[in-house]
């Protein structure tokens, strides 16, 4: 067979989610505002000699950092995304950088959390006026940054083992990178609202405690925050099946009459993207794109490999 009469039988490997040009853009965006908060945190602090200020700056370069890993995902995948080295393309590379950023994610909350019981044990002097201030600036900053993000696609059911079909649906189509990056952005902003809280309360009632008490709050809800993305990225990474709904319509589509699958593996390949590899045992099997084709309308399948094998005993 000649090579140029294969070219109607290849396909493209592109799996990135529907909006990854868009969530870059926007994702840059939030980058430069992030390092522009810190760089006016870092020398606030430097300049009113504010410890509170200057640890929320490098604090904030972290996540300035996280979010860069994510913005460079975005890049990368879409500079690779035909590159034949990736065997299923690059749509999984978000995942990886969620991964990572989440790892980051637990670190700040574990740094935020010892600062917190240090400062607790061993309290420090703070420019309450001076703080406030850059601390309401920096919560506008990290709001702005939150609602270029999209963050109503990116909220948290908060389930552990326990996934409903509707969630698992829901979860499918989530861009892991993009999730990081909010869930950075926002962790920034519950710190500036709960360190405006503390702030306020130890500037007016002399409540010093309130300050590092709040801080180790935050620093657990964070955490909540990153073990959640950690657990869905790391599912990807790993190759688990994305969701039981899926699965049954595979079979739904598939399990007619006497034919039966004898193996199923679905596999994600990216923000809506799903794999699927099935072996079918048939009585009297049809052709291979006969049974391509009664799963066309499924949502989300974007890869199929079928095997088809003759039964030659009983039913």
């Amino acid at each position: 067979m000649h090579s140029h009469t294969l070219d109607g039988w290849r396909h493209e490997h592109v799996f990135l989610g529907a909006a990854h040009d868009r969530n870059e853009k926007r994702t840059w965006l939030v980058v430069g505002l992030t390092a522009a908060m810190m760089v006016v945190e870092i020398a606030g602090g430097s300049i009113f000699g504010s410890m509170a200020l200057l640890a929320d700056g490098w604090h904030m370069s972290t996540h300035a950092g996280a979010l860069a890993i994510a913005a460079f995902a975005y890049r990368f995948a879409r500079n690779h995304a035909r590159d034949p080295r990736f065997a299923f393309g690059t749509g999984k590379l978000g995942d990886l950088a969620g991964f990572t950023s989440a790892i980051v994610l637990a670190l700040i909350a574990l740094a935020i959390g010892y600062e917190s019981a240090v400062r607790l044990l061993q309290p420090v002097p703070i420019h309450y006026d001076e703080a406030i201030a850059i601390a309401v600036v920096g919560l506008g900053v990290n709001l702005v940054s939150a609602w270029l993000l999209g963050g109503e696609h990116h909220h948290d059911h908060g389930h552990d083992h326990d996934h409903d079909d509707h969630d698992d649906h829901h979860h499918h189509h989530h861009d892991h990178n993009l999730r990081a990056a909010y869930w950075h952005v926002l962790a920034d902003a519950l710190t500036s609202v709960l360190a405006i809280a503390g702030l306020l309360a130890a500037r007016f009632y002399g409540w010093t405690f309130l300050d590092p008490l709040i801080g180790i709050v935050g620093a657990v809800v964070i955490a909540r925050w990153a073990w959640g993305l950690i657990r869905d990225a790391g599912a990807v990474l790993l190759d688990a099946a994305p969701n039981r709904v899926l699965a049954e319509a595979i079979r739904g589509k598939l399990e007619i009459g006497h034919d039966r699958i004898a193996d199923l593996h679905v596999w994600r390949l990216g923000p809506g993207h799903n794999a699927a590899i099935v072996s079918l045992v048939a009585d009297d099997p049809a052709p291979v794109e006969h049974y391509k084709e009664r799963l066309e309308h499924i949502e989300g399948l974007s890869h199929v490999t079928i095997e088809v094998h003759r039964c030659a005993g009983q039913h």
